[in-house]
């Protein structure tokens, strides 16, 4: 047996799964939120079913003991199961981290190091570091990060065009982002073409609340939306995207905003939300049926960045074998699909309408036999990902 325990964790959550490696099956998963506040809750999932619990959890330690409290109740046994190597998502790796790396206190000091460039990840990434070694002290614990498959980008895709001392002094650059979802999807759909992932240039389109596109040539990321943070790219839930830094000087210089509400502006009260006061993209297309102007120029604006990128990344590739929509929305939502690629048969792209509205699931071919290239709607599996690059480097 060769278990893995796969762990996100955050400021005051984390989620877990316990996934066997030989045939890649999720033994038990589970959440344990609301860490620090009055009451903590916690729901773990197994062969024998579901359980919740209620009870005061004030760190992220005492997390990972109802977590274990929760196996040894509704199991698996987690010493039939015992797990071999602990895996755990790290947001940013900068530039030094480029592929799964093993954690030691160095390691550690890095992360937190790195912290500046995402002060709402790594620290919590961190906390669930070091409660998942004192559960867990026997066995390595492994960081993978969500930069790492970015780290292919070349100086022309990374580099902003600012005083150069400057940017390397504060280390700015595009770092990009959802590396882990993109790396599976992208080799997934090789697969699902038959074909080596070494010779396959796909466009994967990751849409949840959190949006990225990125470009993968030949297993390498050469181009992504995301850049030093989250924020750049794609109209997305919550977050504005790509935005003339000028609108800032102008907001700031007009309104009196600071700098923090400036940054709660972008990234928490845009996109979607702003546009259309719906952060929910299921939300908003219902009220854009429903012919609210609002959510139907909100769902325009979403379509139209989404084309953009698309164009763009077939003209970094110079030839596309796939596009690729995961994500809760792009696994989810056919509207999207198809509006994102409409009018696209110049670049040989081919939406088949029943096979994009079936209610199938798993990984699909939504594109019609002719078109030269297959839109493929393929589940993203970040969880299962970690597993494996946890198990390579141990």
């Amino acid at each position: 047996m060769s278990a893995i325990l796969v762990v996100n964790s955050g400021s005051s959550s984390f989620k877990y799964q316990l996934i066997e490696m030989t045939t890649e099956e999720v033994l038990a998963s589970g959440l344990v939120e609301r860490i620090g506040e009055a009451m903590g809750h916690t729901k773990h999932t197994s062969a024998a079913g579901s359980a919740e619990l209620d009870l005061p959890i004030a760190n992220h330690t005492q997390g990972f003991q109802a977590m274990l409290d929760a196996f040894e109740t509704n199991g698996p046994s987690l010493v039939e199961h015992a797990p071999v190597a602990v895996g755990h998502r790290v947001v940013h790796g900068g530039k030094r981290f480029f592929e799964a790396t093993v954690v030691t206190d160095l390691v550690k000091i890095n992360i937190q190091d790195l912290a500046e460039l995402a002060p709402l990840h790594n620290p919590a990434n961190l906390e669930g570091i070091s409660a998942a070694q004192h559960a867990f002290p026997a066995v390595p614990h492994v960081a993978v990060f969500d930069t790492a498959f970015h780290s292919t980008l070349s100086p022309a895709a990374y580099t902003y065009a600012i005083d150069k001392e400057l940017a390397d002094r504060h280390r700015v650059r595009r770092y990009g982002f959802h590396g882990t979802s993109h790396k599976f999807v992208s080799e997934a759909a090789a697969e699902f073409l038959g074909r080596p992932f070494g010779d396959t240039k796909t466009i994967v389109l990751h849409l949840g609340n959190g949006a990225s596109a990125c470009a993968v040539s030949d297993g390498r990321s050469v181009e992504t939306s995301m850049g030093m943070t989250p924020l750049e790219g794609l109209v997305m839930g919550t977050r504005s995207g790509d935005l003339d830094p000028a609108v800032l000087f102008h907001l700031h210089r007009k309104t009196g905003m600071t700098f923090d509400e400036l940054d709660t502006l972008l990234n928490r009260g845009s996109g979607i939300l702003g546009l259309s006061g719906r952060g929910d993209m299921r939300d908003m297309i219902a009220a854009a049926n429903g012919g609210d102007a609002d959510a139907g120029a909100a769902l325009d604006v979403y379509l139209h960045r989404l084309k953009h990128y698309v164009g763009a990344y077939a003209a970094q590739l110079g030839r596309v074998d796939a596009i690729v929509f995961t994500a809760g929305v792009g696994e989810n939502t056919p509207l999207i699909r198809a509006g994102a690629l409409e009018g696209l048969g110049i670049l040989g792209i081919e939406i088949d309408a029943r096979r994009n509205e079936s209610s199938e699931r798993g990984a699909r071919l939504i594109s019609t036999d002719s078109s030269r290239v297959a839109v493929l709607v393929i589940p993203t599996n970040e969880e299962l990902e970690i597993a494996r690059q946890t198990l390579a480097v141990i």
